[in-house]
């Protein structure tokens, strides 16, 4: 069988909604209906089905009408409808154009809104909650789907401005602290000292990623390159050098903020979410974007360390695209088209055998679980670019 029969086959639970599914995660990218279509809309690009099970998922994520409140994001509402529509567009046809647009325009307005209120808190002189900037509920977010479908809006230069005083200091509580460090513990809980945050989705690398990439893509605002300086030095600063690899924590607390000591004592899991895969992947493109061949090289050593610890690669125990081998894959997969060398990409390889082995979710969900899933396994059976770019929401693309 070829791959496209094998992952038709595989997914099946993928091909109907649940019709017990809970009608408010509709609208999620994340756990809902509006991830699965972009499996069924990366199937249609490439030609492995045809529309109507696009139809079918689209029809079921827009039952309700569809939200563009404040609490909307990437993951969630009408940005993440957009991105899926304009995925849908992928290939040049101009599909859903009205509904397109519509959400376009309101996914612009919400930046405007969110900014401002970010802006208020920042002259407020208050440390953010990591849902006003990071990548799955906040502004970097959204401004992944400005970049891409609305690059000389005033709405993404509005994202990058904001992104760009994120990275400024902030006095909080008499003590000077990075203008990303959250006032609430990882797990949203509000306590003093709150915590600085490393990972993709909920913290600065997430940032420092959308700031690089849109420098990369020619979208620029003032101060962003000596924003991407800064954060990269904090990168450097809390680097740890382990027997094997380089690593970082996934966040730092106030206390360790002081000692310049992380507590924990060895990397976690090589996740995009939260791991090393994910923070070199935002170096390297930080490196590009500012022409740092040094960095660059160090960036892709880092990662090609991570994956040839066995230790670290134990920790992944599903194939899920947030924290398992399917978001390790494709992360790996973009890092090796950009790598200075080959190593990147035999690791790229080595993983594509482990992650198509992997057996399926019964979890219909994008970040975790089978279409997720699916389409990091379509990458590693074809070893091609997703049609649909579906991973640009991931930010390594």
């Amino acid at each position: 069988m070829n791959a496209a029969t094998v992952l038709q086959a595989r997914y099946r639970h993928l091909h109907s909604p649940d019709p017990a599914q809970e009608p408010a995660l509709a609208q999620s990218l994340a756990k809902g209906p509006a991830g699965v279509a972009l499996w069924h809309i990366e199937r249609a690009l490439t030609g492995a089905d045809g529309w109507e099970p696009v139809e079918t998922w689209l029809a079921v994520a827009t039952r309700a009408e569809v939200t563009a409140a404040d609490s909307a994001c990437l993951t969630y509402g009408a940005p993440a409808l957009a991105f899926v529509l304009h995925a849908a567009g992928a290939d040049g046809q101009d599909r859903y154009r009205a509904a397109r647009d519509q959400l376009d325009a309101a996914t612009a307005a919400l930046a405007h809104r969110r900014v401002a209120a970010a802006h208020a808190r920042i002259r407020r002189g208050e440390a953010p909650a990591f849902a006003e900037y990071d990548l799955l509920h906040g502004l970097t977010g959204i401004g992944v789907h400005l970049l891409h479908h609305s690059p000389g809006d005033d709405a993404l230069a509005a994202v990058l401005s904001y992104l760009v005083a994120l990275t400024r200091p902030l006095a909080v509580d008499g003590e000077t602290l990075p203008g990303w460090w959250c006032a609430h513990d990882p797990h949203r809980r509000y306590t003093p000292g709150g915590h600085a945050n490393f990972g993709m989705a909920h913290g600065i690398t997430g940032p420092l990623a959308l700031l690089a990439q849109a420098l990369r893509r020619g979208a620029v605002v003032e101060g962003q390159r000596e924003a991407i300086a800064t954060v990269t030095a904090w990168f450097d600063r809390w680097q740890q050098r382990g027997d094997r690899s380089l690593w970082w924590p996934e966040t730092i607390t106030r206390e360790e903020a002081a000692s310049g000591r992380p507590h924990v004592t060895g990397p976690g899991r090589p996740s995009w979410c939260y791991g090393t895969p994910g923070i070199t992947r935002a170096l390297q493109l930080a490196a590009i974007a500012t022409a740092d061949t040094g960095r660059q090289q160090a960036a892709e050593n880092a990662l090609a360390a991570c994956l040839s610890d066995e230790r670290q690669l134990a920790q992944l125990t599903d194939a899920g695209v947030c924290h398992g081998t399917g978001g390790l894959f494709q992360t790996v997969w973009r890092a090796a088209q950009d790598a200075r060398t080959p190593v990147l990409g035999a690791a790229a390889r080595r993983l594509a055998e482990t992650l198509t082995g992997q057996h399926s979710f019964e979890d219909t969900a994008f970040l975790e679980g089978a279409a997720g899933q699916a389409l990091a396994q379509a990458t590693a059976f074809h070893d091609r670019a997703p049609a649909s770019r579906w991973d640009a929401c991931l930010l390594i693309d």
